[in-house]
């Protein structure tokens, strides 16, 4: 059973590019961003089009990029240096403006990197790494409204209050709609898999955000149509939640595996899929009260903090997966992404505690270690299937 609006929205990712391209011709500047504390609805306020650049899955792509960043920085940022050496990108080509932030070190140092070998306009936004400080979250305010002044200075016009909670609001619908659309990729006899819901939420990295918007709210009317009401439990499937570095538009190694095998995917709390959209409170329309609400919702793993008591990024976790009532977790590093491998180990010891079994997967763009993957994945998702069936044997 399709839905309609994802057939139409593929069409319209197609067709981006060329109205980016257009859009420039016409005086719009693009920024292309990334990281996980860029304050997006900034950068849409004052005028600019954003679309975010994560890409992955190409490790021709890495090797190139390998000639320009250390060979121990992570695929991703690797990957991405890699494609601004080719240019080939349609979406790198359209960027007029980069805009960084340091969450994770490793993408600050591919925003040095890329300014210095192929001269591009680089705004970066510093963030604090022991984040829950009250010190840091002043730091961070600082560093915001250094960044939007500095996109200003761009843009060639100051900030509008009243613009900026136009963006807002616009975000907050955003927001909304994805995680009211969410639910129905983790239902029982559900309508839409969690895999279409995932390129749904990377389209928005792209799409306009009105026009987004609105395709987001015809998919919930279509999906509503079919499926009025979502009920998630626990059933006879091997239902997996992802977690650990992100998974970008291109790489599908580890999802096409799951797949492959019988497991159903039913949550990520991944920084490219639902993570960034949910427990975003913007008290105050100012820079500063934007940076406040991306600081203060589930901080990023790059981020260290030693109190696995009050981790809030676990502490989430496990509100996620009792949300989706999934089985087990597939926990995804990248290699020479450090963060999310020093955390693995202690994320596996916490859900322990729950009784949630966790399989690391550490891996890279190559397609090597495809089949040692597939073996491990297979062997997770059969071990999750007959726990699984043994408590609801022991229920019954």
């Amino acid at each position: 059973m399709s839905i309609q609006t994802l057939e139409i929205i593929r069409k319209r990712l197609a067709e981006r590019p060329e109205e980016l391209s257009q859009a420039r011709k016409n005086g719009q500047k693009v920024v292309g961003w990334t990281g996980y504390n860029v304050p997006e609805e900034i950068i849409h306020a004052l005028g600019f089009i954003p679309v975010r650049i994560a890409i992955g899955g190409d490790d021709r792509l890495v090797e190139v990029g390998a000639r320009y960043a250390s060979s121990k920085t992570c695929v991703f940022i690797r990957e991405i240096v890699g494609a601004f050496a080719e240019n080939e990108d349609p979406y790198i080509q359209q960027t007029d403006i980069l805009a960084f932030d340091a969450t994770c070190l490793q993408n600050f140092r591919a925003a040095e990197v890329i300014e210095y070998f192929f001269k591009k306009d680089v705004v970066v936004l510093a963030v604090p790494r022991n984040f829950a400080e009250d010190d840091a979250k002043t730091y961070f305010v600082h560093e915001a409204n250094e960044f939007t002044r500095l996109l200003e200075e761009r843009a060639g016009s100051s900030l509008d209050t009243a613009v900026l909670a136009e963006s807002v609001a616009l975000y907050n619908d955003i927001r909304k709609t994805l995680k009211s659309i969410y639910i129905f990729q983790a239902a029982k006899d559900n309508v839409i898999s969690w895999e279409e819901v995932y390129d749904l939420i990377q389209a928005g990295d792209l799409l306009d955000k009105k026009e987004y918007l609105t395709l987001l709210q015809q998919t919930l009317v279509e999906l509503t149509e079919l499926q009025q009401n979502p009920v998630i439990e626990a059933d006879g499937d091997s239902r997996i939640f992802i977690s650990g570095s992100l998974i970008p538009r291109g790489d599908r190694k580890l999802i096409s595996i799951i797949n492959s095998v019988g497991g159903r995917i039913v949550g990520d709390d991944l920084w490219s899929g639902i993570l960034p959209h949910i427990d975003l409170d913007i008290k105050e329309i100012s820079p500063a009260g934007v940076a406040l609400a991306y600081l203060n919702r589930t901080p990023h793993a790059a981020l260290p903090y030693l109190d696995l008591e009050s981790d809030r990024r676990l502490k989430k976790l496990h509100e996620l997966l009792s949300q989706s009532k999934a089985h087990g977790v597939i926990y995804h590093t990248l290699r020479y992404c450090d963060p999310f491998t020093f955390k693995a180990k202690e994320t596996k010891n916490v859900l322990a505690k729950s009784g949630i079994p966790l399989l690391e997967i550490h891996t890279e763009y190559a397609g090597s270690d495809y089949e040692a993957m597939k073996t491990r994945v297979e062997a997770f998702v059969e071990m999750i299937k007959i726990k699984s069936e043994i408590v609801e044997e022991e229920a019954a």
